[in-house]
């Protein structure tokens, strides 16, 4: 891998690590686009960019977290799910599914079939839990659970979480909020973790791989958060829905 790939696949992942289009899936038909070969750094290099993204969120939402830092009992309990189905199977996670673009393909269409059938059936709910003060703990319990679905590349952590806020009974507004900073402590799990198993078999050159990354993903991020908080708050996510298929289709024909 090159400077410029790790700084091309980190804006891959800062622009789609918050839509509801699958980070992973696109960064993995990016590194194939540019012929990087599957190795245990690119896997962990994939990973551990995410941190960059999430520290994005931590600069947009910096206010929205401490103004609503009582809770973090409700995001405890969102990300208690996650953290032990994600514990479980990490190394089927970093043996199977990561590298995996024909099931990335695959998820990426069936998800956004399943955007679409859902913005269909929510389309005459009325607004549901209108603040992240009102979320319960079975809520958050049941968000943390449609969260640990992402593990499977292809299926977008934010539109996992989204769609479970909104069939808990959340508004779309309060859920975006509530996916943003509960994936500050998910994907800082997550990096930090896989650093923690894999830093010993890295080379100096490696961690400037993951610096160009990092950087790369943190600006990109910070733009993607602003663009999508804009856009939630007027239309529903069927163009996504759309995107997914379309992107899916193109994917698995053109990559295998």
């Amino acid at each position: 891998m090159t400077f410029i790939q790790a700084i091309i696949l980190g804006i891959v992942e800062g622009f789609t690590e918050f839509l509801p289009i699958s980070s992973t899936a696109h960064l993995e038909f990016a590194s194939r686009i540019m012929q990087i070969a599957n190795s245990p750094f690119l896997d962990s290099f994939l990973i551990f960019i995410q941190i960059g993204s999430i520290l994005a969120a931590l600069v947009v939402y910096a206010g929205l977290i401490w103004k609503h830092r009582a809770q973090w009992k409700t995001v405890a309990a969102a990300f208690i799910p996650t953290a032990i189905i994600g514990f479980i199977l990490y190394k089927i996670v970093k043996t199977l599914f990561l590298g995996n673009v024909s099931l990335a393909a695959i998820m990426l269409i069936i998800g956004g079939i399943l955007m679409i059938i859902f913005e269909l059936a929510l389309a005459k709910r009325k607004s549901g839990t209108q603040s992240i003060e009102a979320i319960t703990y079975k809520q958050a319990a049941l968000i943390g659970l449609a969260q640990s679905i992402a593990v499977v590349p292809g299926v977008s952590r934010s539109g996992a979480t989204i769609y479970g806020g909104l069939f808990a009974g959340m508004s779309r507004e309060t859920i975006v909020d509530f996916s943003f900073i509960l994936a500050i402590p998910t994907m800082i799990a997550a990096g930090g973790y896989d650093l923690l198993k894999s830093a010993a078999g890295f080379s100096g050159g490696d961690f400037g791989l993951l610096a160009a990354g990092f950087i790369a993903a943190f600006l990109s991020a910070l733009f993607a958060i602003r663009f999508f908080l804009s856009y939630a708050k007027r239309h529903d996510f069927t163009i996504f829905g759309i995107y997914r298929i379309l992107a899916g289709v193109l994917f698995f024909f053109s990559l295998r």
